[in-house]
């Protein structure tokens, strides 16, 4: 009885989360829905790059980088861009 109660307690909070990490790229989705379209391309970017909470700095400076010397953003707003980015990429972990 006993393991039957620690194996339904496990499957419980295994779904919860799995319920947070959903709710969390939620709002980062929503968040990049309101950004600019360079800012929406970086967000999309480093997104598909899966980032880490260690390895987000690096990421957005990549990612961003990269778009900018290719001419798939524009180079005057793309700090401004990649930081509102950021925010949006932050709510996702």
């Amino acid at each position: 009885m006993m393991t039957k109660m620690l194996v339904a307690m496990g499957a419980l909070a295994t779904l919860g989360m799995a319920t947070l990490a959903h709710a969390d790229m939620a709002a980062a989705n929503a968040c990049a829905a309101n950004l600019k379209p360079d800012g929406k391309q970086i967000y999309a970017a480093v997104i598909a790059a899966k980032p880490t909470s260690d390895t987000l700095q690096s990421t957005m400076e990549s990612q961003t980088r990269g778009l900018a010397m290719n001419g798939k953003i524009g180079r005057g707003e793309a700090r401004d861009n990649a930081i509102a980015a950021r925010d949006c990429v932050r709510l996702s972990f």
